[in-house]
């Protein structure tokens, strides 16, 4: 059987061109919206059951009172970290001046440990607040914090439509956890 070179251009195999070709199977899971909750229930939300896991397994960070850290499972960048009430609220007005507080202090806390660990240039930080703002997860509140470095929008993700993650994320997790003890 003939293959036709177009057909498997099309079908994501690629004409031989010498290129490297990166494969990342697992995004295909938050692409395709796999376990993300279709409503606003707690028992739903992926930010109320994975506290309940051990930190390691749940990527968690630290916990404080009323907030946690945690690594982002579809990271932007290496150390992408999200801050989030434990209390299932999905709009930022909603919180209380307590975790208003907590959340801000767990941020700047968050930055210094991401500075001793990578030093990183600089940060993105924000919240999409709404499905139509770009909130992947709508109905739980999490503020994003995103490592940034001189050159790192390189040309993988602008022509080559993908991440490059030079280490895998428990490998992270246990950095910035072992650095969170001891920085202030």
């Amino acid at each position: 059987m003939a293959v036709d070179p177009e057909l498997v251009a099309q079908e994501g195999v690629g004409i031989p061109d010498a290129l490297q070709r990166l494969w990342t199977p697992h995004r295909m899971a938050y692409i395709r919206g796999e376990n993300k909750p279709v409503g606003d229930e707690r028992e739903l939300c992926p930010f109320c059951t994975l506290v309940q896991l051990d930190d390691p397994d749940a990527l968690i960070i630290a916990r404080g009172e009323l907030v946690y850290v945690v690594l982002n499972l579809y990271p932007y960048n290496p150390g992408h970290l999200m801050v989030v009430p434990f209390r299932h609220v999905a709009d930022y007005t909603d919180l209380t001046a307590e975790e208003t507080v907590e959340l801000a202090e767990h941020t700047q806390r968050a930055m210094r440990v991401a500075r001793k660990v990578a030093a990183p240039h600089g940060f993105n930080i924000g919240m999409n607040q709404g499905v139509i703002a770009g909130a992947g997860i709508a109905a739980h509140l999490h503020q994003h914090l995103v490592p940034r470095w001189g050159g790192d929008a390189n040309f993988m993700p602008v022509i080559g439509h993908t991440k490059v993650l030079p280490q895998l994320l428990g490998e992270t997790r246990a950095l910035l956890a072992d650095a969170w003890r001891t920085v202030d």
